[in-house]
């Protein structure tokens, strides 16, 4: 699946990019911009952060379940990072109407 549209990035590229960074380091905080580094790609309209976003937090929660390092202690703190996220809503920062869809 497409998530950027800009860069033509699929979804397995931003996995394969997140498990990477995982595997150098499991508790680094991985952002979007650090996955764009990665890939050797910049965010130009930033419209798939959020994507990324929900796919850095289903990754890393699956990499630490497989991991079974403290995982009851990880799954809490991203359900965390979630009801953040779900509080501040992200369609308020992009800045764009209700009726655009991204990708």
């Amino acid at each position: 699946m497409l998530i950027c549209h800009c860069n033509i990035i699929q979804e397995k590229e931003i996995e394969a990019a997140i498990v990477a960074l995982l595997d150098a380091d499991p508790w680094q905080l991985i952002v979007p911009a650090k996955i764009y580094h990665s890939l050797g790609k910049r965010g130009r309209c930033c419209g798939c952060f959020p994507n990324v976003v929900e796919i850095i937090i289903r990754v890393t929660e699956e990499y630490h379940r497989r991991s079974r390092i403290d995982g009851d202690d990880i799954v809490p703190f991203l359900d965390r990072v979630r009801g953040l996220r779900g509080h501040y809503g992200s369609r308020d920062h992009e800045r764009r109407k209700a009726g655009h869809r991204a990708a």
